[in-house]
């Protein structure tokens, strides 16, 4: 039972303040605030947090001369950031001002000898750089441990050690490094060490809580049952947001053990969270149900994690976990020690033998809330109950100052440094220490900041301190996330979708971290194996019932109604799916095989598609464009909700009446998908779920003439087959890929490969825009450290993969949809010649397949030409970059790639010659958001005019444009190549010479605006999603009979403002003057995905070839228009890239 204090605790006032703040003057006399700022190492650190390059020129450092083990690499980084910062153009030092004199001269000295002499300077640098940070992180080598463990004894601190190594990607390194923790608690000297739960388990499923409490409760049993025989104490960590229940739950589990009930032990608490009140409160009242065992100890920090947190709230959407503001955080840490200490307002401050049952540690490096806590502590005869704890090495001399202030003996007499120790050949592992040490330290706001100071006076501090003491209950207390998927959205008002905020915003995924979704999500899961996963409406097999879908869809009157009422609409209908969320999920679960994380965002990108096309719809509100009629839209199984409802409603936005007709696999999926939007206010005739079979019924809903536009996501195949039936089909089809990730030498290992994993392997593989390739460059494929390491990561995080039902929350890869097809059944059990398992597939059960990895795959072999759609990734190994990317882009397909390069001129050239619509950088290469990262490819991945799904030219390719006479004429042309294609026109008549002007006009404002600028419209600071256009390599201009000059010379002046050469052909081409370049060769080269402009007469030849060859033919009308008959000429492109390293912003 809880015991509380018989009586209140002496409050705070404002004398125990004043205390506080005379027993930090004492520290901080005049002397040790010189010796402190004169020091080294620690004038080191106050010059670098005030130099304002300083933490980006030290990062950089680290990051790209430190980390890479690749010499050459490091090498090339070292000579680049020597010639950054040569000299500024005021013609200063360039360098940073903390860099001292004999550094500048080493750095610049090693920058001019690296390139020629890598393997020498570089080791050379590294151990530079070891000697400056040693004061922060130790060698855990046993020698060098074994002195700084002495001399902490010898200066009467303890040594709190925090075990660093590579990123937790499998169990296999789980298991090192709970070993290697095991070893070193063994190890004579150690008392004291910290572990996080990410540090001993891999691969932890946030949705699955008790799973993974289940699991870390196992292995780390070892661990504190050899802390209990060593008689050293066990510190759990903590690190993210997402982890604080977890790391919660499974510290109270191990404790409640008996076995451990007279083990002292710890666990952290971060006062940036809110949410630690109510943990607190929790671990007080666990303290004193432990009933006179031995007491537990909460660590107090401020947080460190802050710049990431930062960066997963962005990402996601998500209010940010942490306090937004510095105050906040200051006043909470206040509150928590005025709760914890002396049992004031916690249980377990107090036991009645006169003990604590919880002990605090107040670990910061605010001198003001250390002597706070040393005063309240004193004044409620709770001495006993604290520990001091610092960072080993930052601000050593204020350290020796607080702790004369320790008492000579017993309970809290060491001062408790907080040491990151890691093992010579893992000093790279320390990067995300050091970056959030510095990042914590430079902040102005930050303490050390400002009493480093020189010109700072004692009031700036001391106003926030007492700011902080004054504030301690004002700050909320409760979670700063309040999510609760368990309350239904609204389905019925207008108006924007976040209230307050105009526009389009992505609608958030559902956030795990918070204990009602998780629970949702059991909910969710459990349902999926009942009946809502069946589908109730019966197959249509009649091709006369298609018929008659059709006459209904065409007198829906949908077409009829204003834009902005479609728009509304569309609004109504993206808060339905958005209050349909749990039954989606568990639909997708059942029926589709999907797990939650799969599952959910899906369900996301279908509100966002409701949202950001009724934008479009608005959009279109006076425009001279006419809808088209009916659209059939077939979609894959893959995606069962966003891609069905996606493509419906765009054309939905655009005025178009729609059958729907889905996958076989998942047909409950789409019953569920238009319920929701039927219950949101789409009329039913005007989207009608018609699942017809793959026979007589299917072939006659795409060759219907009713039916002006059929929308495919699917095979390659399944576009040849439609084209086939119907050779002149109005088809925009997203069709197959065969995806690559190039990994280079200068590349985070750990994070190349996490990203590999989750790009071949999410939902099994099963995406068009799955990772089927991982090119290795060079040292990265070769027996290199840095390529033995990234194997040895890859091949652990995949074995490691939990393949099960998407119903069980603690799996991590889901089921195949069916058996095996062919192709990915060779892919799952035959290599090609000079082929190799590195992981072996294995069938598991029914539609049950484990990941497998092939290495080498050859260049031009069937597998890296074949898309599989399945769980089984090649490795291929490249020379050089230039390699890699003619191997990346020689697939046929251009669906989405992407390179994991830290090496700036690396990912220069990757974007300039990559060829994917979908490019991304530092990042994984699905899972694409719309208008962020809208989809679509190039080449054999697209057919049809090429605008990609959520982005901003889709919707208006549901029918047909129009020019507006009453469009005003600007002025001007694009340059020289425009010019010439006017001066062919000169014997034209004045009506053509003034369409041509003006469409010259036209096309150099849309250029300016649109077309030849880079468009990042969501503005995400730790990540740039940019949406582009570029160039076609080339474009038939096919010339039919009927086929006017003038409408040559139209399309000619769109080609040249792009600088798109042209081949033109037809028996149609006019007489008279053409510009020069205009040149023939044939109409289909045998590589696909040729664009064909076609004017005038096209032949059902011609047509029929194109859809043999893969070609798409463009024969709408040639308009002036630039924003329009631009996208002719011209292929979408969208590339994310990860603008951050460990929540560090790119400066840039």
């Amino acid at each position: 039972m809880s015991v509380h204090p018989t009586h209140p605790a002496p409050a705070l006032d404002d004398a125990l303040v004043e205390r506080a703040v005379e027993r930090v003057r004492r520290w901080t006399a005049h002397t040790a605030i010189a010796s402190a700022r004169a020091s080294d190492p620690t004038a080191r650190l106050a010059a670098l947090m005030h130099d304002p390059g300083g933490v980006d020129f030290t990062l950089w450092f680290v990051d790209r001369v430190a980390r890479p083990a690749d010499n050459r690499v490091a090498a090339r980084e070292l000579a680049r950031l020597a010639g950054r910062h040569r000299v500024r153009a005021d013609g200063a030092p360039a360098l940073p001002a903390f860099v001292g004199g004999a550094d500048r001269l080493l750095l610049r000295a090693g920058a001019r000898l690296a390139p020629a002499l890598p393997h020498v300077v570089v080791p050379a640098a590294r151990a530079r750089l070891r000697r400056l940070v040693g004061h922060l992180i130790v060698d855990a080598g046993g020698r060098p441990l074994a002195r700084r463990l002495r001399a902490a004894e010898a200066a009467g601190h303890r040594l709190n050690l925090n075990l660093l190594g590579e990123a937790v990607l499998g169990e296999g390194e789980a298991d090192r490094r709970l070993e290697r923790t095991i070893a070193l608690l063994r190890r004579p000297g150690v008392d004291h060490v910290s572990v996080k739960v990410s540090a001993v388990a891999s691969q932890l499923v946030p949705w699955d809580l008790e799973g993974s409490r289940n699991r870390l409760v196992t292995r780390l049993l070892r661990l504190y049952r050899a802390a209990r025989t060593a008689g050293v104490f066990v510190n759990l960590d903590m690190e993210e947001y997402k982890d604080l229940d977890l790391t919660v739950a499974v510290f109270t589990t191990l404790l409640s053990r008996p076995e451990f009930r007279d083990l002292p032990a710890g666990i952290a608490l971060q006062a940036y969270l809110p949410d630690s009140v109510a943990a607190l409160d929790e671990l007080g009242e666990f303290a004193a149900r432990r009933n006179g065992g031995a007491p537990i100890k909460v660590r107090l920090v401020k947080g460190a994690n802050l710049a990431m947190e930062k960066v997963d709230a962005e990402l996601h959407g998500w209010p940010q976990a942490p306090y937004p503001t510095k105050a906040e955080v200051d006043a909470n840490y206040v509150r928590l020690l005025d709760r914890a200490i002396g049992g004031n307002r916690v249980a377990g401050g107090a036991r009645a033998d006169g003990g604590h049952a919880l002990r605090l540690g107040v670990a910061s490096h605010h001198l003001h809330h250390v002597a706070l806590a040393l005063e309240m502590a004193e004044a409620r005869d709770a001495r006993a109950q604290l520990d001091l704890e610092m960072l080993h090495g930052m601000a050593p001399e204020f350290a020796r100052a607080v702790a004369g202030d320790l008492p000579a003996s017993g309970p809290g007499s060491k001062l408790v440094l907080y040491t990151p120790v890691v093992h010579r050949g893992d000093f790279d592992t320390a990067v995300s220490y050091l970056v959030r040490r510095l990042e914590e330290n430079a902040s102005p706001e930050g303490y050390l900041y400002t009493l480093f100071t020189p010109d700072t006076g004692p009031s700036s501090y001391l106003d926030r301190f007492r700011t902080s003491v004054r504030d301690r209950d004002a700050v909320a207390d409760t979670p700063r996330r309040t999510q609760d998927r368990t309350v239904d959205a609204p389905v019925g008002a207008d108006g924007p979708l976040v209230p307050g905020e105009p526009g389009f915003r992505n609608e958030p995924d559902t956030d795990p971290a918070l204990p009602a979704n998780r629970a949702w999500a059991r909910r969710a899961a459990s349902a999926a194996g009942g009946t809502i996963a069946v589908p109730r409406i019966p197959v249509v097999t009649d091709p006369r019932d298609v018929d008659a879908a059709v006459h209904r869809a065409a007198g829906s009157g949908w077409r009829d109604l204003p834009a902005a009422e479609r728009a509304a609409t569309l609004r109504r209908a993206a808060r339905a799916l958005a209050a349909a969320r749990g039954t989606l999920l568990a639909v997708m679960i059942g029926e589709g095989g999907k797990t939650v994380a799969e599952a959910d965002p899906e369900i996301s990108e279908a509100v966002d598609f409701a949202a950001y096309y009724a934008e479009r719809a608005a959009e279109l509100a006076g425009a001279p464009f006419t809808p088209d009629r009916v659209v059939a839209v077939t979609p894959p199984w893959n995606f069962p909700i966003a891609i069905p409802l996606g493509g419906c409603l765009a054309a939905l936005a655009a005025g178009a009446s729609v059958l729907l007709k889905p996958s076989p696999q998942v047909r409950a999926c789409a019953e569920a998908g238009v319920t929701a939007l039927h219950r949101g206010g789409i009329p039913a005739d005007a989207l009608q779920l018609l699942p017809t079979d793959e026979g007589d019924a299917g072939r006659r809903l795409v060759t219907h003439p009713g039916v002006d536009r059929v929308v495919l996501t699917g095979a390659s195949d399944t576009a040849a087959l439609f084209r086939s039936w119907r050779p002149e089909l109005n088809l925009l089809a997203e069709t197959s890929g065969k995806n690559a990730l190039v990994i280079t030498p200068a590349a985070d290992p750990d994070l190349a490969v996490a990203d590999l994993v989750r790009s071949a392997f999410g939902h099994a593989g099963q995406k068009c825009s799955a990772a089927s390739l991982g090119i290795l460059v060079g040292p990265a494929a070769t027996g290199s450290a840095t390529g033995r390491r990234l194997r040895r990561q890859l091949v652990d995080a995949v074995r490691t993969l939990r393949v099960g039902p998407g119903s069980d929350l603690s799996t991590t890869m889901g089921p195949l949809i069916d058996e095996p097809p062919a192709k990915l059944h060779r892919a799952l059990t035959t290599l090609e010649p000079g082929e190799r398992w590195l992981v072996r597939p294995r069938r598991l059960g029914e539609r049950m397949w484990s990941p497998g990895v092939r290495a080498w795959v050859a260049p031009g072999s069937w597998f890296h030409r074949t898309e599989c759609f399945g769980p089984v990734l090649g490795l291929m190994a490249a020379r050089n970059l230039d390699e890699a990317i003619r191997w990346q882009n020689g697939t046929g397909f251009g669906l989405t790639g992407g390179i994991h390069s830290l090496d700036e001129d690396e990912i220069g050239h990757w974007l300039e010659h990559v060829e994917v619509g979908n490019a991304y950088v530092n990042r994984h290469i699905t899972g694409a958001i719309v208008q962020r990262q809208s989809f679509g490819g190039w080449k054999g991945s697209v057919l049809g005019p090429g605008a990609k799904p959520g982005g901003p030219n889709y919707v208006a390719q549901f029918g047909t444009w129009h020019d507006d006479p009453a469009a005003p004429a600007g002025e001007g042309t694009s340059g020289r190549a425009a010019d010439r294609v006017l001066a062919a026109a000169s014997d034209l008549d004045t009506g053509d010479r003034e369409r041509l002007r003006r469409a010259a006009a036209s096309d150099a404002a849309a250029w300016r605006t649109e077309f030849g600028v880079e468009h990042d419209p969501t503005g995400l600071a730790a990540e740039s999603d940019v949406f582009r256009y570029r160039p076609l390599p080339s474009l038939v201009l096919w010339a039919g009979e009927g086929t006017t000059r003038v409408d040559v010379l139209r399309v000619l002046l769109a080609a040249a403002t792009a600088g798109v050469p042209v081949r033109l052909h037809g028996p149609g081409v006019p007489d008279g003057p053409l510009p020069g370049g205009v040149h023939g060769g044939p109409v289909l080269d045998p590589e696909p995905a040729v664009r064909i402009r076609a004017l005038g007469t096209v032949p059902g030849g011609l047509r029929a070839a194109a859809a043999a060859a893969g070609a798409s033919i463009l024969d709408a009308a040639v308009l002036v228009d630039g924003r329009r008959e631009l996208l002719t000429v011209l292929r979408e492109q969208a590339v994310s890239r990860t603008r951050h390293r460990f929540g560090h912003l790119d400066p840039r």
